[in-house]
């Protein structure tokens, strides 16, 4: 008797415990933008991401005195973890796969261009000459929301969750099936000038699964001085604002941070040489709008 009244708890709790499982979404501030999280548990796991977060913004966050990077930059002797160490030494991998388009110590000329601490003057080409010999301050803006998009996905995967999308401004994880039981349906933004962010017209809705998708683009972040643009991807070779044809460069890899990386070195790039380096690198796919000849939109994809 007492066997089956055990049986009996244990299944009722396991009906309870199934009937409770649902898709949950987490969203709030974070690394200066906003995420988005949703996945299918029995659970609200929203303390737990921000906590796995926290680690992220406590390592790689400009703005936070206190983190890693910020003691690094200010001449301070750290012993950094190894969450730092992984995505230093993909930084550095990213960086020779590219001959340089991607550089963590550019932030001292994305500063001078006026796209970190905003100012109304232009550097002139010797403070840009002067700033490019000194580089000794790191920039994880380029990878980091990627990165913490990765530390979720493991969060997720760490309790058994197969079906998740996480998002950090724009950077994706997707596994698995949505609330629909599909593919999770991302859009790509049509890179029109839009410094105000308030147009949000798709260029296209793709149908992804178990991959992370990153996205890079001058069509937001830019200014005008006079007559000229000045967009926000600096050079790291040059010191310079890019100035090419390639307006927006999404990239799917195995991982987010990766992906991330990637997507800022082919803006820096352009359009042939972000080819190049992607029939050198089949593992990744992009999708890349560009301008051609007759001024018009246009896309380039090995993605499908």
């Amino acid at each position: 008797m007492r066997n089956c009244l055990w049986l009996l708890a244990v299944s009722c709790w396991l009906m309870v415990s199934c009937a409770q499982k649902e898709f949950r979404k987490n969203s709030d501030f974070v690394f200066g933008t906003m995420y988005s999280i949703t996945y299918f548990h029995s659970q609200d796991l929203k303390d737990e991401i921000d906590a796995e977060l926290s680690k992220v913004d406590q390592e790689f966050s400009m703005f936070n005195e206190e983190s890693t990077v910020a003691k690094i930059n200010r001449g301070e002797e750290v012993t950094p973890d190894s969450m730092f160490e992984e995505v230093y030494q993909l930084a550095q991998v990213v960086n020779k796969e590219t001959a340089g388009a991607f550089d963590i110590t550019v932030a001292p000329l994305v500063n001078a261009w006026g796209f970190g601490f905003k100012h109304e003057q232009l550097p002139t080409p010797a403070q840009v000459d002067s700033l490019m010999k000194i580089r000794n301050q790191m920039d994880f803006s380029a990878i980091a929301k990627g990165y913490g998009c990765d530390v979720v996905a493991r969060l997720l995967r760490s309790k058994g969750i197969n079906d998740f999308m996480v998002e950090i401004g724009g950077e994706i994880v997707v596994s698995g099936k949505n609330a629909k039981g599909e593919a999770w349906h991302i859009g790509v933004t049509k890179p029109t000038d839009d410094s105000l962010a308030v147009d949000n017209e798709l260029q296209e809705v793709l149908t992804i699964t178990d991959c992370a998708m990153a996205t890079s683009g001058n069509y937001r972040n830019f200014y005008y001085k006079g007559d000229r643009k000045y967009a926000h991807t600096i050079d790291p070779r040059t010191g310079y604002p890019v100035q090419h044809s390639l307006l927006s460069a999404t990239v799917f890899a195995d991982n987010c941070a990766t992906a991330d990386a990637y997507a800022t070195s082919f803006m820096v790039l352009g359009l042939d040489s972000a080819k190049t380096i992607l029939r050198r690198h089949p593992e990744l796919k992009a999708y890349l709008i560009y301008t051609n000849e007759d001024g018009e939109l246009d896309i380039w994809r090995n993605d499908e």
